[in-house]
């Protein structure tokens, strides 16, 4: 850990020339994507993202731009005698993820991206979540992002339809699930007039009849949007749900930022199943005699201590976890600052069922919020299911590693700050939070430390689940043996996932959709923990005392990087 030191450190840093190429990076990223300049409370044009195939083409140059510029840069600031580790780490990240992106692109799966949770279609249904509503002013905007729905949905289609000129399509059951949702888009009462509504006495009633009429235009789109999906584009999708080993190992590594062995990564996920499995069973024992983990997870379920009722229930007891957690690490295993020891808990209704964290804005006027999006008619929820969920999401997990970065003002470009995310770092740190949660006694409850066993045992699943099906390995013998397949996924998850079936449905979707990403929760703890290992022993050989606080500090003072990019930074790669 000794090389991080200057990364750590508190003290201004000045910028260099590596730091001003990140920073134009930024700046392009800004330019390019309204729906970003939202996430980071930046002032622009009230407009929705491009997802044409000129649009991706703008990202595309933007890309080349940055990674042409970066050596004469590092060159710069080597000559100035400024190049230390965090240029360093600047240089090797923006290389990795831009280059990535560029062979992602190569291959055309810009243009045919079509998925349940994390395409266009869901950027514009949450970019609203997210806009600006405190003011007559912010309404005005709003009205005209809404309008520019079309816009922007009819840009993805024309890059649907050069992607399938291309030979890509989208696998049926995206295509299908997609067409679904643009169809609850559509509704009258859904997503957009929901939105209107909670204007409410901040607008006047010309203002108020305009957002209502916007919203209607932007429900046309909606519709639009799924008729083209259903009517032009459902007869050339694939019917394979797999993209094949080499494409796969490319997701692998976008949402890694490391490349690991595929097969052994493979049969490492069914190894974690069973070790999860007998510590399931084992506290199955202890709770209710003679149960299964099955039984025992109904009797939990219906245990009424363990219950919430309601949205505002569940609003109330996440924010009282996730206040609770925070008072009591604050200066003990982490170094918690003042602006992120709040962190705002919500409750969407008529949702996906994704549960997921925002990070606050760079002057903290919005802070970190996490977000429960509820399906619609879901009433119940289990407090030892989810208790785990709050730590991941907030306190040690999502807050306070991306709210944390926010706060790197004298040490990080903004782009290192608020401009790079990689899944297996910042997925696979928060299912580290939720082992260290339970290392910590957090989780010292059995019922809630067998959520957390579930919660665990669900991202094991989805390594064998995703690399089985996308790279079409052989199936154990408990589902008949065989390749791999949908039907075959869905027969493991149901019987390996305690999760309500509309639920688990949507995440088998997600897995056939976004190959690599569902496994980078896992994997990427399992390099988190053998990183922490091999930091230990650095530091004892070295004669030192290892430090978990300085470990978690240093390791998160580096902001959403490349694993392979951690991994040097805290080795001393550099």
């Amino acid at each position: 850990m000794r090389g991080m030191s200057d990364t750590a450190q508190t003290a201004a840093r000045t910028p260099t020339p590596v730091d001003r190429v990140a920073e134009d990076h930024f700046d392009g990223m800004l330019a390019l994507s309204p729906s970003f300049r939202i996430e980071v409370g930046a002032d622009g044009p009230a407009e929705l993202d491009d997802f044409s195939p000129g649009g991706l083409a703008a990202w595309e140059q933007l890309r080349t731009r940055t990674l042409a510029a970066l050596p004469e840069a590092e060159a710069a600031s080597r000559a100035a005698g400024t190049f230390d580790t965090t240029d360093a780490v600047t240089a090797d990240a923006l290389r990795e993820r831009l280059t990535l992106e560029q062979e992602l692109h190569e291959r055309g799966a810009d243009l045919s991206e079509l998925n349940v949770i994390a395409s266009p279609l869901q950027a514009v249904r949450e970019f609203f979540d997210l806009v600006p509503t405190a003011s007559a002013e912010d309404w005005e905007a709003n009205a005209q992002r809404l309008r520019a729905v079309g816009q922007a949905l009819a840009g993805h289609r024309e890059s649907l339809l050069e992607a399938r000129a291309n030979g890509r399509v989208a696998a049926r059951t995206q295509v299908e699930a997609v067409a679904a949702q643009a169809a609850a888009l559509a509704e009258a009462g859904g997503h957009f007039d929901s939105f209107v509504a909670t204007a409410g006495q901040t607008v006047s009633d010309g203002l108020r009849r305009e957002l209502e009429d916007a919203a209607a235009h932007a429900r046309t789109a909606a519709d639009r949007f799924g008729q083209f999906l259903t009517e032009q584009l459902l007869s050339d999708a694939r019917e394979d749900d797999a993209v094949g080993r080499e494409e796969y190992a490319l997701h692998s590594r976008m949402f890694l930022g490391a490349e690991v062995d595929l097969d052994e990564t493979y049969e490492w996920g069914l190894e974690q199943l069973a070790l999860i499995d007998a510590e399931q069973r084992e506290i199955a024992e202890s709770l209710y005699p003679g149960t299964s983990v099955t039984e025992t997870m109904r009797k939990l379920d219906e245990d009424p201590e363990r219950q919430l009722h309601g949205l505002d229930a569940l609003r109330t007891w996440m924010q009282t976890t996730a206040d609770e957690a925070t008072e009591a690490l604050a200066d003990t295993h982490f170094d918690i600052p003042e602006q992120i020891r709040t962190i705002e808990c919500m409750v969407l209704e008529d949702g996906t069922g994704g549960i997921y964290y925002t990070p606050p804005t760079a002057d903290f006027s919005r802070p970190g919020r996490m977000w429960w999006s509820v399906p619609a008619g879901v009433e119940q929820f289990s407090a030892w299911q989810e208790k785990t969920t709050v730590y991941h999401e907030g306190v040690p997990g999502h807050h306070l590693q991306l709210g944390g970065a926010v706060l790197q003002d004298q040490t990080l470009n903004r782009w290192r700050k608020q401009g790079v995310w990689v899944s297996g770092h910042g997925e696979g740190w928060a299912l580290y939070a939720e082992r260290l949660m339970d290392e910590l006694g957090f989780l010292a409850d059995p019922g809630d430390r067998f959520g957390m066993l579930d919660s665990q045992r669900l991202r094991a699943a989805r390594v064998c689940v995703d690399i089985g099906v996308h790279c079409r390995l052989r199936a154990p013998e408990s589902l008949g043996g065989g390749v791999w397949d949908k039907e075959k996924a869905w027969q493991f998850l149901t019987e390996n996932v305690a999760m309500e079936r509309s639920f688990l449905d949507f995440e088998l979707k997600r897995y056939l959709g976004w190959p690599g990403q569902a496994p980078s929760y896992s994997v990427g703890q399992r390099i988190w923990q053998d990183l922490r290992l091999a930091v230990r022993a650095q530091e004892e050989a070295a004669g030192r005392e290892f430090s978990l606080r300085d470990f978690h500090s240093q390791a998160l003072a580096l902001g959403s990087v490349g694993l392979s990019t951690l991994q040097k930074a805290l080795l001393g790669g550099f």
